[in-house]
Parts: C-alpha cells; structure tokens; sequence
C-alpha cells in the first residue's frame, strides 16, 4: 500500500527552473516603482495588511505599465521547466497519488511551461491573472495561501479527502515554504539555497531533476 497520498508543489525554483521570485522578474521587465513595492511589502511583513492585498497591490502596479498578456510571456522565456517534472508528475499519476500546487507564484509559469496542468494537479493554489482579447489584465484573483497560507491549503486538501498530514508530501526550495515543509509527513527541500529549510526539511536534494524525488515518494 502507498505510503504517501498526497504530494505538493512550489512552482518558482521547483517545477520552474532558473528562478526564485517570478514576481520579481515582472517587476523588472515592466520596470515598477521599487520603492512602492518596497513600502506595501514592510506593510505586509508588519501585519498591516493581508498577503492576498500585497499581491493585489503589486499586480496593479503591472495594470498601470499597461501590461499585456503577451509581455507576461516575454519575461519569462529564458526560464525553463525543471528537468524531469514532466516524467515525475507522470509516474505519480500513474501511481494513484493526488497532485497539488501551493504556491506564491502565478498562473501565467504555468500556461507557458505546463500548458495542461490541469490534467496532473488535482488542487492548485496560486495568484491568478486574467486578460481580455486584447490581451489586457481584466481580472485578478490573488492567493492567500503563501507564506504561513501555505501550511493552510495543505490541511484544507488533506481535510477534504481524509488524508492524515502523515500521508502528504511539500516539495519547496524557499523560506515561504517552512510552515508547510515542517507539517507535511514527508518535507522535501529541492533546489533549495537556505539553510533553515534544509535543516527543517526530511529530505534534502541538491541535483536539480525532480526525478530524484520519486526513490522518497514510492516506497
């Protein structure tokens, strides 16, 4: 019988790769005010207002540089998709395992890289930008599950399909991903620079093909 049920994913630096912050990369395509990035992230990190208000903040921010969806595209097409995530994503389907996305970063990484990830992920959680025909930003839907958020998805999945946390797996690299590594049954750090993740973390993988996660996984 499988050990574990469920696993989940970061998405910069660990579906994609030569990343840490996506957000970081539209802000210096669109080239906007740092010190207005600056200032609403110190409000969040102060307790002045809400994850899902400062992602709000900063996609408005692209609104006003008049971004389009096809410029979204543009910054990031020197990034590519891990190696082997398709193959893994893959075997743990076919395994029966459910797949989920927690993460900070945005739809758009995923329509560039993984243009069919609603055929492997059963849960995803991420900000969301919408265009129009024009391609023009019509609507956003900013997540409120990073950070400590994180951690929160992961129950409200586990939860819903009566799956202990024993039976989860987190796959992350950054500092975002601490809470939800230290409750997931089995925490990996992939990819990951930072010392305090890797010390909370069960397993760590430092070669960067998420392959590597399967022999952990399938047991």
């Amino acid at each position: 019988m499988q050990k574990y049920k469920l696993v989940c994913f970061d998405v910069d630096g660990t579906l994609i790769d030569n990343l840490t912050f996506s957000w970081q990369i539209f802000h210096d395509y669109f080239q906007t005010d740092k010190h207005r990035r600056d200032d609403t992230r110190k409000k969040f990190f102060n307790g002045e207002i809400t994850y899902k208000q400062w992602a709000e903040h900063d996609i408005e921010l692209w609104r006003e540089r008049s971004a389009k969806r096809e410029d979204f595209f543009n910054a990031i097409k020197h990034l590519k998709l891990m190696e082997g995530a398709i193959e893994t994503l893959k075997e743990l389907k076919k395994r029966g395992l459910k797949l989920a996305i927690i993460s900070g970063s945005l739809n758009i990484l995923l329509e560039k890289f993984i243009p069919n990830y609603e055929e492997f992920f059963d849960d995803v959680f991420l900000s969301r930008i919408y265009f129009d025909e024009n391609g023009s930003i019509i609507k956003v839907d900013a997540t409120e599950y990073d950070m400590d958020g994180k951690a929160i998805a992961l129950r409200k999945i586990a939860d819903r399909e009566k799956i202990s946390l024993k039976e989860c797996v987190f796959v992350g690299d950054y500092l975002n991903d601490l809470r939800i590594i230290k409750e997931a049954g089995l925490g990996i750090a992939f990819n990951c620079n930072y010392k305090e993740l890797k010390k909370a973390a069960d397993v760590v993988i430092e070669k960067k093909d998420l392959r590597e996660i399967l022999r952990y996984i399938l047991i």
